[in-house]
């Protein structure tokens, strides 16, 4: 009897567009919009949207998009280094396990990019000022204030400016170590598909059938 050959995986369309949706967000604020800018804001609000729908995926979404499939568990990924030293291929219907630990982490980088974002820009507003004009509006606002108070009200608009300093290094801080995550990520995807021979790109290809 011949063995049949295994079906290559294939993600479903809500997986694909998340993926790629989030991929594009992220390049589109690291090289294409000004940080700050109102076109910045509203396109990390439009990340949070659909990150929000990816994990809401994870909890309705087929079997191998769910969290069960690809839970994080270093003792399953030490596993898979010894795998992968020993020459080994196991095929996974979802993430491998040092796949699910890189999954985890760039959510844990984007949560805190998307949180620490809002907590500079503020909720989505319809008048689409940016972030920088509404630091100077307050400061407009807040001078006179500061000036008819005395030293107590500058000291506290001091601890403010310094909570929002250390709420934007969070920021960068997050958002640079997402670059190199994705880096990394890349490179996984790579050198998985030359050691296992399965076509993870081709799987998240967006017009894939």
């Amino acid at each position: 009897m011949t063995d049949q050959p295994k079906p290559a995986r294939r993600w479903d369309p809500i997986v694909k567009i998340t993926h790629w949706s989030i991929a594009l967000a992220v390049l589109a604020n690291a090289l294409l919009t000004e940080e700050g800018s109102g076109a910045h804001v509203w396109v990390g609000y439009a990340l949070a949207a659909v990150l929000a729908l990816r994990l809401l995926w994870g909890f309705i979404g087929p079997a191998e998009a769910r969290f069960a499939a690809f839970w994080p568990s270093p003792r399953k990924a030490l596993a898979h280094l010894r795998d992968i030293r020993t020459g080994t291929v196991t095929h996974h219907a979802s993430h491998n396990p040092l796949g699910a630990l890189m999954v985890y982490a760039i959510w844990a980088c984007l949560l805190t990019i998307i949180a620490t974002g809002i907590a500079m820009a503020g909720p989505p507003s319809l008048k689409g000022a940016s972030f920088n004009e509404a630091v100077r509006g307050r400061e407009v606002i807040s001078a006179p204030s500061h000036a008819e108070s005395g030293e107590e009200e500058g000291d506290e608009g001091g601890e403010s400016e310094g909570e929002e300093g250390l709420v934007g290094e969070i920021h960068e801080v997050a958002a640079n170590l997402l670059y190199l995550l994705i880096l990394l990520h890349v490179a996984g995807v790579i050198f998985e598909t030359r050691r296992s021979g399965r076509q993870v790109l081709v799987a998240m290809a967006p017009l894939q059938r």
